[in-house]
């Protein structure tokens, strides 16, 4: 949490005790369905939250903004971005039901107002987002074709709409395809040797009627 605090000084007390009350609830989520690996959840506020936040260093929100999660797992990185923004609407989608049973119980704990969970594909869900968010589900030419069609035509970011994802490692020959990625070195905003490989990667996509 100390961590949280120090790159992210500027939070109400309400996010702090959001971000606080995520200690409690995910062991005890995890005790009875495994969604954070066992050796992981004594790192969670590291390996999980703040790793999700990285996010956050690339491009912050604007109210009214729409987010969609793609295999969001137990919430991340959704549920950490959702309590950063609270003027932002999250989708978070999974195909594992009883993920999502666990990500809804913790939205629900910590009342934000502005996350909505469900069971879903990619490929079914209906609507149009600003960003689309996911924590290293697959590579990048399959991840593109599921999302490509679900991009809001009006940009109101410094980035442009599109895809910002968590992943780690040398990414050259999965980027290849796509000449507008940028990435972006984790370590350039948080210390770690956790994230001496993890970037987020900004691709922009183009409204598809």
């Amino acid at each position: 949490m100390e961590e949280i605090s120090t790159y992210f000084p500027n939070l109400s007390d309400v996010q702090k005790q959001q971000f606080q009350k995520l200690g409690e609830l995910y062991p005890e989520w995890n005790a009875k369905i495994n969604v954070i690996s066992r050796k992981d959840i004594d790192e969670l506020y590291t390996k999980h939250i703040l790793h999700s936040l990285a996010i956050a260093k690339i491009q912050s929100f604007e109210p009214g903004t729409y987010v969609l999660d793609v295999g969001t797992g137990g919430g991340f990185p959704g549920i950490p971005l959702a309590i950063l923004f609270p003027e932002t609407r999250f989708y978070l989608i999974d195909i594992i039901a009883k993920k999502i049973k666990v990500v809804q119980a913790v939205a629900e704990a910590l009342e934000l107002k502005n996350v909505k969970a469900e069971q879903m594909r990619a490929e079914n869900v209906k609507g149009d987002f600003d960003f689309i968010v996911s924590r290293a589900v697959t590579n990048m030419p399959d991840f593109v074709s599921w999302v490509k069609t679900k991009i809001k035509k009006q940009n109101k970011h410094a980035l442009k709409n599109g895809i910002l994802y968590l992943k780690g490692g040398d990414l050259t020959e999965e980027l290849k395809d796509f000449p507008s990625a940028k990435e972006y070195n984790i370590t350039e905003f948080f210390e770690g040797e956790f994230f001496e490989t993890k970037k987020v990667v900004h691709l922009p996509l183009k409204f598809k009627a």
